[in-house]
């Protein structure tokens, strides 16, 4: 039996996508530092972005490897090299991309006979379905690893059995979700509402949780009690083990962008605004030229990061004719194209965060103690966005009230102007009690998620539950065969 549990092996599979893969692979570490094996599975292009893991595991002596594996992104008629959801250009795309992502079955079950050592379990993010029938083909236990917190997974259960928003007439008309302690009030217009196809991957998403062992949710149990243990009386075996992201203490010197802390070393603590995005948000040019002026106008110095799809022509054009950067000079830093998102916002220069509230985003604010300005956008953000104003109390909202579809620069419009950008800016670098109150929230609630992953902490301990829990699942298999 000690050799067994010497060997304990987890797999750990993320969709094909950044706000998956950063999560899962910060969680392979704190769980490699409990002593057991780890592989995660990727493709070649996401081997090679995110290798810096593997640098990680040789400096720190841990048990990580990255295993690629084919990603058949032309046989379904996706563009060559196309193997992360962040690349693709349309949401007409988003139904071949899951198709590839299942055709990565049979290689991945090739890939576990020759494995060794052999897999104790599965760890995927929820959209693969099709995990499950591997972890049962190899009689292993599988987990599902949520990229959104409790209170999501609660708020929308509940919506999801009582059908509440089907029946206001209009889009625009607000209800309460019921039977919660907080005061979360919604519009049918800030909901989810995915075409016949991802409501019919929903579905199937959600019938694949329920015949996994246990989930494992990207938050840790202090910060959203209540919704913990009311979502664990909903779902087998519920594990809180983040926040994964505080794993990262170090930073390569690779990942470092010299100049972006120098300017950050030179400012006034607590003085800085950092604007992010993050990958998925398709941005119109005229929302870009909004939150623009709307920075310049405020006064405030900002971190201003243009990645992805925002990153075009046309908005580079508009910077250049503005001669934005000459007038921001000294204020204001535009970082084209990815960022140090954790070192910036733990930087003690920067004092607010302006988020499109993805929920790893979200998890990073509330970690390094930053306030936040929420610009929700798509999918769950906007339940992340009253989980920062109305539960924790650590934001201020920006004032977009309808859901955006990610991919649709023109529908998307102008959601919000200049005035109201500066608005929301001025509100929450506010020097008077309410800043100051947002202020000692956050700060509170950063160190009680550095001190859940420490040791003994909740999250710690969880971890640690869920390696017995595998452990227990094998015990139980050696002996059925004794």
């Amino acid at each position: 039996m000690a050799s067994l549990y010497k060997d304990l092996h987890f797999l750990l599979i993320p969709l094909m996508s950044q706000s998956h893969i950063i999560p899962l692979n910060d969680f392979a570490k704190l769980l490699a530092l409990h002593g057991v094996h780890v592989s995660i599975i990727t493709t070649p292009f996401n081997a090679q972005k995110y290798k810096s893991i593997v640098t990680y595991a040789t400096k720190f002596n841990l048990k990580i490897q990255l295993i690629p594996i084919h990603f058949p992104s032309q046989e379904v008629g996706l563009p060559q090299g196309c193997e992360n959801l962040d690349a693709l250009n349309s949401l007409e795309l988003i139904k071949d991309f899951f198709l590839a992502s299942d055709m990565m079955q049979e290689p991945l079950e090739k890939l576990i006979q020759d494995l060794e050592p052999k897999p104790s379990c599965i760890i995927s993010t929820s959209p693969l379905i099709w995990t499950q029938q591997v972890a049962n083909k190899f009689k292993i236990p599988r987990y599902v690893f949520q990229t959104i917190s409790c209170f999501t997974l609660y708020c929308s259960n509940i919506l999801n059995q009582t059908n509440i928003q089907d029946t206001l007439v209009v889009d625009s008309d607000s209800f309460l979700i019921p039977n919660v302690p907080h005061n979360i009030e919604f519009t049918k217009a800030q909901l989810p509402n995915g075409s016949q196809d991802m409501n019919s991957i929903l579905d199937k998403m959600k019938k694949s949780q329920d015949l996994a062992r246990g989930t494992l949710i990207n938050s840790f149990e202090e910060l959203e009690s209540w919704y913990v243990d009311a979502y664990k009386k909903d779902v087998n075996k519920v594990f809180c083990v983040g926040s994964v992201s505080l794993c990262n203490k170090e930073m390569d010197d690779e990942m470092v962008d010299i100049n972006c802390l120098n300017w950050l070393d030179s400012m006034k603590p607590k003085s800085v605004i950092y604007v992010c995005f993050g990958s998925l948000c398709n941005i119109s040019f005229m929302q870009m030229k909004e939150i623009g002026l709307g920075l310049e106008s405020s006064n405030v110095a900002f971190i201003w990061i243009i990645r992805g799809l925002n990153f075009t022509l046309e908005v580079e054009k508009w910077l250049r004719d503005e001669n934005f950067e000459e007038k921001v000079k000294g204020r204001g830093m535009i970082i084209r194209g990815w960022a140090p998102q954790v070192m910036i916002l733990s930087h003690p220069s920067v004092g607010g965060f302006l988020t499109h509230c993805g929920w790893n985003s979200t998890l990073e604010g509330i970690s390094c103690g930053v306030p936040m300005i929420t610009f929700p956008m798509f999918a769950e953000q906007f339940y992340n966005e009253k989980f920062i104003v109305n539960v924790l109390k650590t934001g201020v909202r920006v004032g977009v009230e309808v859901i955006n579809d990610p991919w649709n620069k023109e529908k998307n419009g102008v959601p919000v102007n200049k005035d109201r950008i500066k608005k929301a800016i001025d509100q929450l670098m506010d020097k008077g009690l309410e800043g100051e109150e947002r202020r000692k929230r956050a700060k509170e609630l950063a160190q009680i998620s550095k001190k859940a992953i420490q040791e003994e902490g909740s999250s710690y301990l969880n971890i640690k539950l869920l390696i017995e829990d595998v452990m227990h699942v094998l015990k139980n298999k050696v002996e059925k065969n004794e």
